[in-house]
């Protein structure tokens, strides 16, 4: 359960906001904006209610939470979404019916962050303002460390990397947690990721190789779909046809393994001596494509670490 607790003070959210919007750029004034494009106006005021979780970051990633949570039978009244731009603010408001959509960060128990790196300590330090006890980071490279400072110490930290699948529901992501984050709170996290797909622990220092492998794994995949199409073509299939064929081959060949597992044992099922497919897997490894793999997703968390200066 998420800590109800009782609206910040006044002063505090003030200060938090302050500190986001200078990070922003943005001198505005401490209410909400009146003149945002799709009917938004003066929806709460920041000494209102308090969110059950606010979202600060209303992007394609912050979007996704919030449609998750809410098919997950979250009520909309007790989200909150921050985004300071307002072409978007107004595209949040049209998706989301009876979500507040608010340029500051609103008093909340909770709050997800899901901004630029170079925002988070702000909104960090804005959303601990506003009295959220938990916080979880969507943030890529951003570290505990740096999550924490910027919350203070009586804020629950976790970090997390998740990957783009989530935009359909379909996302792998992996949490870990900071000093100040107990089981409830890994548990919480959980349940918000949960929304959008699977959810695995970590140790903050794998998380660079959560990156290099499902953070940037669907790259690899779209790469493999691209190869797939052309090669359909240049077999003689229309472009059309094979497009809907590989998406298909995609689609199944992942519920297949969903559901028994072992991906050699399925290879070994599929693979008849001296057959078709025997022929294709010998082309395969002999252009070392299994290696290539596996040398991009060291690759992929080689740069990781070093984008987070490890």
């Amino acid at each position: 359960m998420e800590p109800s607790g009782k609206s910040a003070p006044p002063g505090a959210i003030a200060a938090g906001v302050t500190a986001w919007r200078h990070s922003r750029g943005d001198d505005r004034r401490d209410d909400w904006r009146d003149d945002w494009p799709g009917g938004l106006g003066r929806v709460r005021s920041l000494t209102g209610m308090t969110y059950r979780l606010a979202v600060v970051g209303g992007g394609n990633m912050g979007a996704a939470l919030v449609g998750g949570l809410l098919q997950a039978g979250w009520a909309a009244s007790d989200v909150a979404v921050v985004e300071v731009l307002a072409p978007r603010a107004a595209e949040l408001h049209s998706l989301f019916p009876g979500v507040a959509v608010c340029a500051d960060v609103p008093a909340c128990a909770a709050a997800v962050i899901a901004v630029k790196p170079h925002d988070v300590p702000a909104a960090c330090a804005a959303v601990a303002a506003a009295g959220a006890t938990r916080l979880l980071s969507i943030a890529a490279g951003v570290p505990l460390a740096t999550l924490q400072q910027a919350a203070g110490p009586h804020v629950a930290v976790v970090r997390a990397m998740p990957n783009t699948p989530a935009l359909v529901g379909q996302g792998a992501a992996a949490i870990a947690a900071g000093d100040t984050a107990g089981a409830a709170d890994m548990e919480w996290a959980e349940s918000i990721l949960g929304a959008v797909g699977t959810v695995v622990r970590v140790g903050e220092q794998h998380l660079d190789a959560v990156t290099g492998l499902s953070g940037s794994g669907p790259a690899y995949v779209f790469l493999v779909a691209e190869a797939l199409i052309d090669a359909g073509v240049h077999a003689g299939l229309g472009r059309a046809d094979s497009e809907a064929l590989t998406v298909q081959l995609l689609v199944g060949a992942a519920a297949l393994l969903r559901e028994r597992g072992d991906p050699a044992v399925l290879r070994a099922q599929v693979t008849s001596p001296g057959g078709t497919t025997a022929a294709g897997l010998r082309v395969l490894e002999d252009h070392a494509v299994r290696s290539a793999l596996i040398e991009a997703v060291m690759a992929a968390t080689r740069r990781s670490a070093e984008l987070g200066g490890r």
